[in-house]
């Protein structure tokens, strides 16, 4: 009998590593096009590549009674990429990517008010461990960086909001309808702000965009699956994975230094995925 929990956690390693190559991308192509115009394209391409996924499933699987969740979602995740994209330009991609791992931290709490789910003692110290392997991992302050961080500490908060939001919907909402309203609401919404930041695009941007669409469609389809399976509370320890495939394509492609104190973060940071996880399958 297959255990939920193990192919929640799994499905969350791959939705985290199609989101810090995501990243990767949105670096890439930032010096090419404005944020506008990433945030469209990543949010247009990944409807797009949905669409064979709907089709095969039936038109009829778009009938919600739940589309004020759908929207909300919507929201709160369009502008956690804003502030995540901002973010991405201030600092190498393996910290932009270390800081939004506060997210699990603040998932209990949400879900403890939100879904009535209580973690559990050991899960709470699994909490702790991995506070302290983000703290390791975070760039020395400098002078400037408050409001980096402040915008960090709030794409975080709302990345957690739509991981929670998504546990709450799951009882009635497949994933595939899930992430196509995600994508359809937010490639709509994003589209006001386009006309006011266009500016001619290389062939290069195209293939970042179609390339953060592809790994979009992936990454939600795996999250919003993942989500179902098992309760934010215990899996959303796994999204620690996204700083080291961050810090994988950072060193790959734009030399940034692996320092030892990411590194002793990074594995504090796994160790408190491992027991919270470790204890429920069991």
């Amino acid at each position: 009998m297959r255990n939920p929990l193990l192919q929640g956690a799994l499905l969350l390693l791959l939705a985290e590593a199609c989101f810090a190559g995501i990243g990767a991308l949105v670096k890439y192509s930032s010096g090419m096009a404005t944020e506008a115009q990433v945030v469209f394209f990543r949010n247009a391409f990944a409807l797009v590549l949905m669409l064979p996924f709907l089709y095969s499933r039936g038109w009829s699987l778009l009938k919600t009674e739940r589309w004020y969740l759908h929207a909300f979602r919507a929201l709160t995740g369009l502008v956690s990429m804003y502030c995540f994209f901002y973010v991405l330009g201030q600092l190498p991609l393996a910290q932009a990517m270390a800081v939004l791992l506060l997210t699990p931290f603040i998932i209990p709490v949400i879900a403890r008010v939100w879904l009535k789910e209580r973690p559990s003692q050991l899960t709470l110290i699994a909490i702790a461990l991995g506070f302290v392997g983000v703290l390791l991992a975070l760039p020395t302050p400098a002078p400037g960086m408050t409001k980096v961080l402040l915008v960090a500490l709030a794409a975080a908060t709302l990345v957690a909001v739509t991981k929670t939001t998504i546990r709450y919907m799951s009882s009635t909402e497949p994933a595939v309808r899930t992430v196509f309203y995600f994508s359809l609401l937010t490639a709509v919404f994003s589209v006001i702000p386009l006309p006011f930041y266009w500016q001619p695009l290389p062939n290069e941007a195209w293939l970042a965009f179609i390339g953060m669409g592809i790994l979009a469609a992936i990454g939600q389809l795996a999250m919003t699956r993942a989500y179902a399976l098992a309760p934010a509370s215990a899996i959303g320890m796994w999204t620690y994975s996204s700083v080291i495939f961050a810090g994988l394509f950072g060193y790959l492609f734009w030399q940034e230094p692996v320092t030892m104190s990411w590194l002793a973060g990074v594995l504090v940071i796994f160790y408190a995925g491992y027991i919270t996880t470790r204890q429920r399958l069991l």
